[in-house]
């Protein structure tokens, strides 16, 4: 039996590393999730620092479009996430705070997402084997990405927000 190379297995791997990734983001839109509160707040701060990435990329970067498919993205992706927020069910179940997002508004940008993965996988950076040149950063990529960053991390912030209303007691 002949062993596999490492070189041959890494990329099978790392697609169900991140396949797997995927699946667990995209099972958090659906029904009704319990909410964790540091992991709320790392999440924010993970995104803080995307947004500030995001926002550095698209001013350094000599690609005509960049900043304003970055910008236009952040924009509408936390317009976005102030409309899911709106469209979020927020409870106490059994004294624990819970919600459930709208499964529409997740559903959507999860397809988006993998959508232009797979576009760029079969079109793009993967389509000649890695025997390609490397390729220019894609503002239409950038501009999801910022959509997404931009909709988690207003989403994140409100949520967390009613939550915290949620638990101090009126009186």
């Amino acid at each position: 039996m002949t062993p596999i190379a490492p070189s041959t297995l890494s990329p099978v791997l790392l697609t169900a590393a991140v396949g797997f990734a995927y699946f667990r983001r995209i099972r958090r839109s659906f029904g009704r999730q319990p909410y964790r509160p540091r992991r709320g707040y790392a999440r924010l701060a993970l995104l803080a620092v995307a947004v500030v990435g995001l926002c550095f990329a698209a001013l350094a970067m000599p690609v005509d479009g960049m900043a304003v498919a970055v910008f236009a993205g952040l924009g509408a992706g936390g317009a976005l996430g102030a409309f899911a927020l709106r469209h979020t069910r927020i409870e106490l179940v059994d004294g624990a705070r819970c919600y459930t997002p709208n499964p529409w508004i997740g559903g959507t940008l999860s397809l988006l997402l993998l959508g232009r993965l797979a576009w760029r996988y079969t079109h793009g950076a993967f389509a000649m084997g890695g025997a390609a040149a490397p390729q220019q950063p894609s503002p239409l990529t950038f501009g999801i990405a910022a959509i997404l960053v931009g909709f988690y991390f207003v989403n994140g912030a409100g949520l967390a927000w009613r939550m915290r209303e949620l638990a101090t007691p009126r009186g």
